[in-house]
């Protein structure tokens, strides 16, 4: 209940907030919307107006009604992204998982494309007052400062996104105001008639669709960044942005009819509608929001890589909280990837124009997915099945016009993103896959029928004593139950004595901040089972969890931590804590089907390059034992192995 207080309350601050972190990436577009859409064809009153027109009912209808109004429902807890929204259906039907990979993919190859084009389109905008000057270095630069700053958390930078969002927007919509009141009758294009006209009339209108797309990219953010803003901040906000969007869009149009039957050549009407007096101070403004643009794409490729993992999706990457604020968040390794993509675009691309066609074509597939999703979800909560069917055909037409129109720049440069979009959905598909192929071998025996040779050992003196305590970390969900691995690790590969045996089991939840923990005492003072319920955006701190959970043990005398050491019992001693991480390695004695084998292969391969369990549960390596586990699957039968004799 709590959680939709937040979302649905309106404050001053929180719509400030909205403003620098939600709409960085849609409130950049009109640098390169309409210089997109009429760079390489002749100005006419049917091409501006039509596109005009397609601007206007794309904002409509795909940003304003979809996200806005029907997407931001679909809130987890307050939490968004389609994540969140996959974690709500997700136990409904296994085929889920398929749109959420491919949206989570292309979202990512979209993290990669942003920042570039974005501020490419932004530097570029010196080349009006100094038209000989070298754009790249300066873009390189301030990416460069942009992805190092990230491991310092946006908690400082953010407080100032929101002021200079507001003098962004506020530019937008006074500078497109001033060139729009030269021309008013251009506010005709609102008509869907000039969009109609546009596309079915215009020769190659349908394909420029895929120029007029790149003004609802970043729609997803609104959805993505839901829990940092509230459901009611962003679409009050919302309202705003609009208006001095359109207000840009049309001003701009006005600036383009003037050259109606001639080219436009290399001109930016972005920039072109600005007072010669004021065009400095508009490209300051415009590079610092394509960069705080940037910076909404990164933190929300961070979140994205945190749930992937909770949701194995994705490999066990070392995850840093820079501060405590909620939704802070830093992943190194994506940063590195991120910026090397970066550094690879702009090198490959060289100017936004060229970028242009390698924008859209990932992220028309991450707002097909989020469509197929979202009509389960209604279909879930029992809407009425026509609604549910209008609203997942009438969108899914929609998306597809854009899907086929961007097609069209798959061999300029669309691959790009295909291809990162490809891979990064490659590794989910292998990590989810290989999760459900490790869920085969794991076999579980029920505890009490250990639960006599436990108290015998733990009473034998004649076994050195291993621990005061030792902590297993376990799969087991069942209190129960517990893997065969970690009955023989206690008992064969070396008899492990011990006061107080405790099996942690950590239950990752669809719920994104849920902090709860369970405790069995299946045999008092001698088997004791502890269940973590987290979130699947909570970091797995385990070693201060655990600390936690015995605190209030002690505190309820439920059990005593004191050591059974006579000599340190005398003084009080506290007894001494172990954690046994079992880490598996594929056997050789496996006799897996082609795939499946290819598949373990890729899963091992990577995962040498990932967190260690012991680092990933946040444990003091001070006090673990990693131990080797082979991973037998499926071992191989009908050996013909021949005794000979001499």
């Amino acid at each position: 209940m709590d959680n939709h207080k937040h979302v649905d309350k309106v404050s001053a601050a929180g719509l400030l907030v909205a403003l620098g972190i939600i709409f960085g990436d849609i409130g950049t577009s009109p640098l390169y919307v309409l210089r997109a859409i009429a760079s390489s064809e002749t100005i006419s009153n049917e091409l501006i107006l039509g596109a005009l027109s397609c601007v206007f009912w794309t904002l409509t209808l795909q940003t304003t009604v979809k996200y806005v109004i029907l997407i931001l429902r679909a809130d987890n807890k307050g939490e968004g992204g389609i994540f969140a929204l996959f974690a709500l259906v997700r136990r409904h039907a296994k085929w889920l998982t398929v749109p959420a990979i491919i949206g989570g993919s292309t979202l990512l190859s979209d993290s990669i494309i942003t920042p570039p084009i974005s501020v490419s389109s932004a530097v570029e905008g010196i080349r009006t007052i100094y038209p000989s000057i070298e754009t790249i270095p300066i873009v390189l630069v301030i990416l460069a400062i942009l992805f190092m700053v990230q491991v310092f958390g946006t908690n400082r930078v953010g407080a100032a996104f929101g002021p200079v969002m507001l003098v962004w927007f506020c530019m937008l919509g006074s500078v497109g105001l001033l060139s729009l009141m030269k021309d008013p009758t251009v506010l005709r294009a609102m008509n869907p008639y000039y969009a109609y006209q546009f596309l079915v009339v215009h020769p190659g209108g349908f394909w420029l669709l895929g120029a007029v797309f790149l003004c609802t990219t970043g729609a997803e953010a609104l959805y993505s960044d839901l829990g940092h803003c509230g459901r009611a901040n962003i679409r009050f906000s919302w309202i705003f942005v609009k208006i001095c969007l359109l207000l840009n869009y049309f001003g701009q149009g006005v600036y383009v009819l003037q050259f109606n039957g001639q080219m436009l050549g290399e001109r930016n009407p972005f920039y072109e509608i600005m007072p010669l007096w004021f065009l400095p101070f508009g490209i300051a403004i415009a590079t610092i929001a394509t960069v705080i643009a940037s910076q909404a794409m990164l933190s929300g490729a961070f979140t994205l890589i945190s749930e992937a993992i909770r949701l194995n999706f994705w490999p066990k990457v070392r995850l840093v909280y820079p501060s405590n604020q909620k939704g802070q968040l830093y992943v190194p390794s994506i940063n590195f990837l991120l910026f090397a993509g970066c550094v690879a675009v702009v090198l490959y691309f060289k100017e936004s124009t060229n970028m242009e066609a390698a924008y859209g074509l990932a992220i028309t597939m991450t707002m097909m997915m989020n469509t197929i999703l979202f009509g389960y979800y209604l279909y879930v909560k029992k809407v009425n099945m026509w609604w549910v069917a209008a609203f997942v055909g009438f969108y899914l037409i929609i998306e597809s016009s854009f899907l086929v129109a961007n097609m069209l720049k798959f061999m300029h440069g669309g691959w790009v993103t295909v291809l990162i979009a490809s891979i990064m959905g490659s590794l989910m598909f292998v990590w989810l896959k290989a999760f459900y192929i490790k869920l085969r071998l794991t076999e579980y025996v029920r505890l009490e029928t250990y639960l006599p040779a436990l108290r015998e050992l733990s009473r034998d003196i004649s076994i050195p004593k291993y621990a005061t305590h030792l902590i297993f970390m376990s799969n087991a969900s069942r209190v129960s139950e517990i893997e065969t691995k970690v009955i023989y690790s206690i008992f064969q590969k070396r008899p492990k004595r011990a006061d107080i045996y405790w099996f942690v089991h950590v239950d990752t939840l669809d719920d994104p901040y849920t902090m709860e923990y369970k405790v069995d005492v299946i045999e008092p003072d001698d088997v004791i089972k502890v269940t973590f319920r987290l979130g699947f955006r909570v970091e797995q701190r385990i070693n201060l969890f655990f600390r936690r959970v015995i605190e209030d043990m002690v505190k309820n005398k439920e059990v005593d931590i004191t050591s059974r050491y006579e000599s340190l019992s005398r003084q009080n001693m506290t007894g001494d804590f172990r954690f046994v991480v079992l880490e598996r390695f594929l056997s050789f004695e496996n006799d897996l089907p082609y795939f499946e084998r290819i598949v373990m292969k890729a899963y091992f391969f990577v995962k040498d390059f990932t967190t260690p369990e012991d680092k990933w549960f946040g444990l003091d390596s001070s006090s673990v034992k990693i131990e080797k586990v082979p991973l037998v699957i499926r071992p191989a039968e009908n050996v013909k192995l021949k005794r000979v004799y001499s």
